[in-house]
């Protein structure tokens, strides 16, 4: 898949994670990415600690492999007009900035589609284009807590608990490249770009689509009480004997008939029923998971088909029989060393480059769209 977006130019004027993720996927899929950074701090995400060689953010490398980075002011006139014409050339341009920032700099979404009708922007943001909420700013925790997202999470007797993970900010990156690939792909069929406007908090919606559709249903779910959110002992995490976890999800009938018959427990078919029965159940379950370690419980899980893994630390996940089997992480060569990167499932790893120094590529770049060596100067 790493040529599928071979001959796809995007411009990126995204920060941190939401917008950067996108266009990873776009760039791991071929697409040409070049970041259009400020001449200031840049991409905010270069400076966010664990840093490499006290240089460079460790998850900045992580998502901006195989991108070219530029500089411009974009509040400055001279600059403006470079970036249009930049504009010019490319097919797509991904703005994470809030609603009317473009417009205040006179790169209103309206003036770009005039100048190049076949552009695609995608405009990434935490509420979207319109409504009351356009204009807030907020991050991942406050998109999932207006998505009902975060109303769903924790257990049924305490408050609701955050996802150890950007939920909103990744699905966010997601959606946006399936809303560009749609429009690129309608765009072959009428020749015309658009906007795409994704909104972080209802990118997180369908994470919850269980419980929404049984709010569709007038049978709401309340929070710890469904059979996937710890209304059944048989989908679970429990601890083992020595201290570490393994998740259970034997919700079918003849996994948790495996399970239980091979795990000392009584087998039948009220196990994976809801009821009142299940509290006592899963201090049963809890109490047999802590007769044996995490590694017995591994070889038992091989040898019964029960729906049953262990719970990886981060530190272990690289080591994993099963991720390295599937080449899930990888080393580039870039200026910070051996660079550990992750797949992702579009991803070839032999087709990666390094990620960027800030401003890196920013001649090369402008020269491509046009500008001379004395415009290109006389930015500087």
């Amino acid at each position: 898949m790493s040529r599928a977006l071979e001959g796809v130019r995007v411009l990126d004027l995204s920060r941190l994670l939401p917008g950067p993720f996108a266009s990873l996927v776009l760039a791991d899929l071929g697409a040409q990415v070049d970041k259009i950074e400020d001449t200031d701090a840049g991409d905010y995400l270069r400076h966010m600690p664990p840093l490499v060689q006290n240089d460079t953010s460790a998850m900045f490398l992580a998502l901006n492999r195989s991108k070219r980075s530029a500089c411009l002011d974009l509040k400055k006139p001279e600059a403006r007009e470079a970036f249009l014409k930049l504009v010019d050339r490319y097919d797509v341009l991904i703005d994470q900035f809030r609603p009317k920032v473009m417009d205040r700099l006179g790169l209103s979404h309206a003036a770009l589609l005039e100048r190049n009708p076949k552009l695609v922007i995608c405009a990434l943001t935490g509420y979207g284009q319109t409504g009351p909420l356009a204009m807030r700013a907020g991050h991942d925790i406050d998109y999932l807590a207006r998505a009902g997202i975060l109303g769903f999470q924790g257990p049924a007797d305490g408050p609701p608990q955050a996802p150890g993970f950007q939920m909103a900010d990744v699905s966010g990156g997601l959606w946006s490249v399936i809303g560009i690939l749609a429009a690129l792909a309608e765009r072959g069929r009428t020749g015309k770009g658009k906007v795409v406007d994704v909104s972080m908090t209802e990118t997180s919606m369908p994470f919850g689509i269980v419980s929404i559709s049984a709010m569709f249903g007038e049978q709401p779910i309340h929070r710890g009480a469904d059979a996937l959110t710890g209304g059944l002992a048989a989908y679970s995490v429990y601890e083992t004997k020595d201290g570490k976890y393994m998740a259970l999800g034997a919700l079918e009938p003849k996994f948790w008939m495996t399970f239980a018959a091979n795990a000392g427990l009584e087998a039948d078919m009220a196990g994976i029923m809801p009821g009142d029965h299940q509290p006592a159940l899963r201090k049963k379950v809890a109490d047999v998971f802590k007769t044996k370690t995490r590694d017995e419980w591994i070889a038992f899980s091989k040898q019964h088909d029960c729906c049953l893994e262990p719970v990886l630390e981060s530190s272990e996940l690289q080591k994993d029989e099963q991720h390295a089997a599937r080449d899930v992480f990888f080393e580039i060569d870039s200026p910070w060393g051996k660079l550990k990167q992750l797949r992702l499932p579009t991803c070839e790893a032999h087709a990666s480059r390094p990620p960027p120094r800030k401003g890196e590529h920013t001649e090369e770049i402008l020269r491509e769209a046009g500008l001379s060596d004395a415009e290109i100067a006389a930015l500087k």
